[in-house]
C-alpha cells in the first residue's frame, strides 16, 4: 500500500513537472512573431486541453512554408524586381493620387511586381460564360498555355475547357497545369481529371503536396488558392472562380441546391507578364524548373486599353501579409465610398479598425456576403462581426440563398478597384497563396459598378434591428467560432 502511494506520488510529481514545463515553454515559443490574438488563442488551447492543444500546435502552428520554398520565393522576387526595374511597362495614366502611388510602392516592395499601363480588363460575372471565354482563349494558343487553379475538375461544365486544352496540345502547344493537392484529392472526378491531363500530354504538378512518404510535406492546411490562366503571354484570366461545376459536384451542395457565383477578369497588356510570373514562380517551387530559356517573361506588348494594373501575390511564402496590408491601405485611402465583396469576411483587428474608421470618417461602406454558409466555422465567425459593423454604419447586403457569392473584390471611390482570389479572412491573409490585381481606371470601375448593382438586386439588406433579434444559441456559436479563427 505504501509502495503504491509512493509510486502514485512520483507519477503525480512527474506529470506536474511535465505540465509546468509545457506551459512555460508555450509562453516562450507560442507568442514569438505571432499576432497577440493568435498567440492568446493558442495558449488557451494548450492550457485548457494540453494534449490536444500541443498536438495541434505542432501540426498546424507554423503558418510558414518550408525554408527551401521560401528561399525559392525570395530568389524569384529578386529576379523579377531587378529584371523589370528599367523596363517599359506601358504609359501610366496621369494624375494618380499620392495614396495610390504609395500603395503601388508598397506592393512593389512586398511582392516585386511592377505597375503596368496600357492594359485592358474585361469582367466576366457569368459562371459558364467565364469557362467558355477561357476555352476560347486557349484555342488561340500558339506556344504555351499555363493553367493554375485551386480546384480543377473535368465535368459537364468544364468539358469544353478540357477539350480546348486537348486540341492545342495535339498541335504541339505546351500545356502546363498546377492544381492544389489537398483541395482536389478525394474530390469527385479527381482521378478522371488526372487521367485526362496525362492522356493529352500535359505537364502537370500538384501544388503544396502533403506526401510525407515522397519527402513532400508542409503544414497540411496550407493551400495554393490562386486561380489563373495565361495564353502565350498575351492573354490572362484571374479572379475567384475554380474550373469546376457551380455545385463543385459535391452531393451535399447538390442536395441543398447550392450554386457558386463568381467573377473572373480577362486581361490583355503588359500586366499579363506579372500573372505569368506568378505561375512561373509556383511552377519553379514545385518542379525546380525556371523556364527562363523558353519564356521571355518581360517580352510585353500594349493591350487595347489604358488601365493601370498591378499584380499582388501573397501567402506564407512571403515575409509579410501582402494582401492584408493592401486592403487596409485602401480602406484608409478611401474618401467617398468603399464596396467590398467577400464570401468569407473574418477580419483581424487592423482590418476591422480600418473599415469601421472609414465609416466614422464619413465614407459610405457596403459589404456583400452570402446569406447561406458553406463552411460552418467560417460562416459563424463572420457573423460575429456583423453587429460591430452595423453599429459603425456598414451597409451589409446578404446574397440570397441558395447561391454562394464567391466573388472577391473591392472598389475605392470611382477610380481604383482590386479583384482576385483573396478572401478577407485570416486564412487568406496567413495560410493561402493568393493572387490579387489592383486596377486604376474609371472604365473598369464602371464594369465593377454594374456587377455590384447586379449583386445588390439579388441581395437583401441586413439591418441592426433584425440582427439584434438573433437567438442566444446563434450568438454563442458565432463567438466560439470567432475565437477559433485566430488559431494560425
Amino acid at each position: 500500500m505504501i509502495t503504491f502511494t509512493i509510486e502514485a506520488t512520483w507519477w503525480l510529481v512527474l506529470v506536474s513537472v511535465f505540465d509546468l514545463t509545457v506551459r512555460i515553454a508555450a509562453i516562450i515559443i507560442v507568442p514569438r512573431n505571432r499576432r497577440p490574438t493568435a498567440a492568446m488563442a493558442w495558449l488557451l488551447a494548450i492550457y485548457f486541453i494540453p494534449l490536444i492543444g500541443v498536438f495541434l500546435f505542432l501540426l498546424i502552428g507554423n503558418p510558414r512554408l518550408p525554408r527551401a520554398r521560401r528561399k525559392k520565393q525570395d530568389q524569384i522576387n529578386t529576379y523579377i524586381h531587378d529584371t523589370s526595374e528599367s523596363l517599359d511597362f506601358g504609359t501610366l495614366r496621369p494624375h494618380a493620387p499620392a495614396w495610390f502611388r504609395s500603395l503601388v510602392t508598397l506592393n512593389r516592395n512586398l511582392g516585386a511586381m511592377p505597375l503596368a499601363g496600357d492594359n485592358a480588363a474585361e469582367l466576366i460575372s457569368d459562371y459558364q460564360g467565364s469557362l467558355d471565354a477561357m476555352a476560347a482563349a486557349i484555342r488561340e494558343a500558339e506556344r504555351y498555355v499555363h493553367v493554375e487553379f485551386y480546384i480543377l475538375q473535368t465535368d459537364a461544365a468544364t468539358d469544353d475547357f478540357f477539350h480546348a486544352l486537348e486540341e492545342v496540345a495535339a498541335r504541339g502547344v505546351v500545356v502546363r497545369v498546377l492544381l492544389d493537392h489537398w483541395a482536389n484529392r478525394g474530390k469527385p472526378f479527381y482521378k478522371k481529371t488526372i487521367r485526362r491531363l496525362d492522356a493529352m500530354g500535359a505537364q502537370w504538378r500538384l501544388m503544396l503536396p502533403v506526401q510525407p512518404f515522397k519527402g513532400k510535406y508542409q503544414r497540411p492546411d496550407l493551400r495554393n488558392h490562386r486561380k489563373l490562366l495565361v495564353v502565350d503571354g498575351r492573354v490572362a484570366f484571374t479572379g475567384s472562380q475554380n474550373v469546376t461545376d457551380s455545385t463543385y459536384n459535391l452531393k451535399k451542395n447538390i442536395k441543398r441546391g447550392l450554386h457558386w457565383v463568381d467573377m473572373m477578369v480577362r486581361i490583355q497588356g503588359p500586366v499579363v507578364a506579372s500573372v505569368n510570373a506568378v505561375f512561373l514562380s509556383d511552377w519553379y517551387s514545385e518542379t525546380d524548373e525556371t523556364l527562363r530559356d523558353e519564356i521571355d517573361l518581360f517580352d510585353v506588348a500594349s493591350g487595347p486599353g489604358d488601365l493601370d494594373c498591378q499584380i499582388i501575390p501573397s501567402g506564407p511564402g512571403f515575409e509579410f501579409q501582402n494582401n492584408l496590408k493592401l486592403f487596409a491601405g485602401l480602406l484608409y485611402a478611401a474618401q467617398e465610398r468603399v464596396i467590398v465583396v467577400s464570401p468569407y469576411f473574418v477580419p483581424d483587428e487592423a482590418l476591422l479598425l480600418a473599415i469601421t474608421t472609414a465609416c466614422q470618417r464619413g465614407v459610405h461602406v457596403e459589404l456583400f456576403v452570402s446569406e447561406e454558409g458553406d463552411q460552418a466555422l467560417v460562416y459563424h465567425a463572420q457573423r460575429s462581426y456583423y453587429e460591430s459593423l452595423l453599429r459603425a454604419g456598414v451597409k451589409i447586403w446578404m446574397y440570397q440563398r441558395p447561391f454562394i457569392l464567391h466573388s472577391k473584390s473591392m472598389t475605392i471611390d470611382d477610380e481604383v478597384a482590386i479583384v482576385g482570389s483573396s478572401n478577407m479572412d485570416m486564412r487568406s491573409f496567413g495560410l493561402n497563396l493568393e493572387i490579387s490585381m489592383l486596377v486604376r481606371g474609371e472604365e473598369f470601375i464602371t464594369q465593377m459598378r454594374s456587377v455590384e448593382a447586379e449583386y445588390r438586386a439579388l441581395s437583401r439588406e441586413l439591418t441592426l434591428e433584425e440582427w439584434e433579434k438573433q437567438p442566444l444559441r446563434s450568438t454563442v456559436l458565432d463567438n466560439l467560432a470567432r475565437l477559433t479563427s485566430a488559431l494560425q
